[in-house]
C-alpha cells in the first residue's frame, strides 16, 4: 500500500501541476518524492502535502494561499493524469490552507473543490477536517450533495461523514450526534449506484455501534417505503446489531422468535495445526406450526494471548423453513494468521447462533 505513492507518482503529480500553473516551482514537493523510502502511505501523503505547501508559499500572490492552491488545482483537473493516490496529499493541502485562510468564503469553497476533486481518487479523508472545525457548516454543504448528478460526489456525502471511517480520524460531533448524518442517509438509501448504496449501509451500521434505536428508527421508515433494493441496505446497515442478537433488528427483518431443535456442529477434526479450514455442519428443524425465517449465525470462540477467550460472531446464512422441515448447514471457516487475527494456541470454541439465540457449544484445539 506504501508504494502507491512513491517517487514515479509524484513526478506525475508534479508534471501535471506545472502545466497547470506555468512559472510556478515545484521543487519541494520534487524533492519529497525522493524521500519516501521508510515512510506509511499516510506518511507519505504528509510528507508530499508539506512539499506542496512549501511551494505553495512561495509562488501565493496577494490573492492568498488557498486561492491559489484551489485555482492550480482545478486547473489541473483538465488533466486526465490528475488522478490516483496523489490526490490525497493534494486533497489535504487544500483543506489545510482552507483552515488557516483568513477569507470566511475558503470554507465552503474547499468543500466544493473537495466535490470536485474526488471523482479523481476520493476527498472522504481530507474532509474530516473540515467536519471536526465546524461539523454544521460543513454538513450543510454535504447535504446538498446527495442530488448532485455525479455518484462519486453522493457518495461522499455518506462515506466522508461515517462516524468510524477506516484510516480516518474520529469526528466528535459524528459519534455524539447521530441524528445530524440521517438526512444524508435519508437522502441516499434509495440511489440508483450501489456504490453509494454500500455506503449509506456502511455508515448505517457505523452508527448502530452507539445510536442503535435512532438506526432502527432510520430503518424502519426505509422499510415502509422500499424499493427494490432496500431490504439489502436494511440487511447489510443492521449486520451488526443481528449478529448482537439485538431484539428490534432481528424483528425488522422478520427474524421473530421460533420453535427450533438445533444439533450441536459436527466438526470434521478435533486439532487445526494451521494453516488449515475447519469445516463443520448441523441440522435445523422447525419444530413450530408456522415457516420460521431465520438468521442463521455462528461464533468462534478465539484463544488470546493472555489465555482466555474472544467470541466473534461471524455471518452464516439466511433461510426459510416450512412447519416440520429440517435442513442441514455446512461451511468452511479458514485459519490463517494475518495481522488482523492473530492465532493462539490452544482450546477454542464453535457456537450457533440463530435469530439471536445460542445453542450448542462444540470445542476444538489449535496448534500453531
Amino acid at each position: 500500500m506504501n508504494e502507491l505513492i512513491d517517487r514515479a507518482a509524484v513526478g506525475s503529480l508534479v508534471r501535471v501541476l506545472a502545466d497547470a500553473s506555468p512559472g510556478a516551482s515545484w521543487t519541494n514537493v520534487t524533492a519529497a518524492g525522493g524521500a519516501l523510502d521508510h515512510l506509511s502511505l499516510r506518511g507519505r501523503t504528509d510528507h508530499v502535502s508539506r512539499g506542496l505547501l512549501a511551494d505553495i508559499a512561495e509562488t501565493a500572490g496577494p490573492q492568498g494561499e488557498y486561492t491559489t492552491a484551489a485555482r492550480v488545482f482545478r486547473r489541473a483537473l483538465q488533466d486526465a493524469d490528475f488522478t490516483g493516490w496523489t490526490l490525497w496529499p493534494v486533497t489535504e493541502t487544500a483543506v489545510t490552507l482552507a483552515l488557516h485562510s483568513k477569507e470566511s468564503a475558503d470554507f465552503e469553497d474547499c468543500l466544493h473543490l473537495l466535490a470536485e476533486l474526488t471523482p479523481r481518487l476520493t476527498g472522504e479523508f481530507a474532509i474530516r477536517r473540515l467536519l471536526a472545525a465546524d461539523l454544521d457548516r460543513a454538513l450543510a454543504v454535504v447535504l446538498t450533495w446527495t442530488d448532485h448528478p455525479d455518484e462519486h460526489v453522493r457518495r461522499l456525502a455518506s462515506e466522508g461523514t461515517r462516524p468510524y471511517l477506516p484510516w480516518a480520524v474520529r469526528i466528535p460531533g459524528l459519534v455524539e450526534r447521530p441524528e445530524a448524518t440521517i438526512p444524508i442517509l435519508d437522502a441516499l438509501c434509495r440511489d440508483p449506484h450501489e456504490y453509494v448504496r454500500r455506503s449509506v449501509a456502511n455508515h448505517l451500521n457505523d452508527l448502530a455501534r452507539h445510536s442503535p434505536e435512532a438506526v432502527l428508527a432510520a430503518a424502519a421508515a426505509w422499510a415502509a417505503e422500499p424499493d427494490a433494493n432496500t431490504p439489502w441496505v436494511i440487511r447489510h446497515g443492521l449486520r451488526t446489531l443481528v449478529k448482537k442478537a439485538h431484539p428490534g433488528a432481528l424483528a425488522l427483518q422478520g427474524f421473530g422468535p421460533a420453535s427450533l431443535t438445533v444439533t450441536p456442529p459436527r466438526l470434521d477434526r478435533s486439532v487445526v495445526a494451521l494453516p488449515a479450514d475447519l469445516a463443520f455442519e448441523f441440522e435445523i428443524s422447525n419444530t413450530g406450526s408456522d415457516p420460521a425465517r431465520l438468521a442463521v449465525d455462528y461464533i468462534v470462540h478465539y484463544m488470546k494471548a493472555n489465555g482466555s477467550q474472544s467470541a466473534k460472531v461471524l455471518k452464516l446464512t439466511a433461510l426459510t423453513l416450512h412447519p416440520g422441515e429440517t435442513r442441514t448447514v455446512s461451511k468452511r471457516h479458514a485459519f490463517r494468521q494475518m495481522t488482523t487475527r492473530v492465532h493462539h494456541a490452544g482450546s477454542h470454541g464453535l457456537e450457533l447462533q440463530i435469530n439471536g439465540i445460542r445453542y450448542a457449544h462444540t470445542g476444538f484445539f489449535v496448534e500453531i
